[in-house]
């Protein structure tokens, strides 16, 4: 997980508009908000690293 998507990350967190664990969810907000690299990550097969790096904020 590259800076980008941990940046992308955090703009979605902040719209407080999905529990982030709900991955489709953070999919969908990311799409909308045109944040491709971070739709592109988890959309790719990383919720794994992606559940990981939530829960303990490393990668």
């Amino acid at each position: 997980m590259d800076e980008t998507v941990k940046a992308q990350l955090e703009q979605v967190r902040t719209t407080a508009l999905t529990n982030m664990f709900d991955v489709a969810a953070v999919i969908r907000i990311a799409e909308h908000l045109g944040l491709d690299e971070l739709a592109a990550y988890l959309t790719a097969g990383n919720a794994g690293e992606y559940t990981r790096f939530i829960l303990t904020g490393k990668t």
